[in-house]
């Protein structure tokens, strides 16, 4: 199943959903992907100063890591390819415009936006405004 390329389409269909649990990037310098999948984690990124992973506080509390800045998704359900252009930018100016922080993810079928926990709520708002405007 192919995404969406289309940039209005994608904007005017991306539907932002607020996870309501808040996340925490770590970083590992020592553990293995196998190590780390009994945190659960929702995301895993292999960098070469360690492995990343987007953890919910609890597990991150678990591994004495839930003091680390705390974070919320916003899913923008719309089906984005991986080749779309655009969406990105698009998200993260609109952000920018308020001051809010955006840590995109992209997976296959959906871009996650992570935004610093206490500006969730005015990110979901930005973000809807966007969908509205286009």
């Amino acid at each position: 199943m192919r995404g969406e390329t289309d940039l209005a389409t994608l904007i005017s269909n991306m539907r932002p959903m607020l996870d309501p649990q808040p996340y925490v990037f770590c970083t590992f310098a020592s553990k293995t992907v196998q190590e780390l999948a009994d945190y659960d984690p929702i995301g895993l990124f292999a960098e070469t100063e360690g492995l990343t992973a987007i953890l919910g506080v609890e597990r991150a509390r678990e591994l004495g890591l839930a003091e680390a800045e705390w974070f919320r998704r916003i899913t923008l359900a719309v089906h984005s390819s991986l080749n779309a252009v655009g969406l990105t930018a698009a998200i993260s100016a609109a952000l920018s415009d308020h001051g809010i922080s955006a840590n995109v993810v992209a997976a296959f079928f959906h871009d996650h936006v992570f935004v610093p926990e206490e500006r969730a709520e005015e990110a979901l708002q930005v973000l809807r405004s966007l969908t509205q405007s286009a």
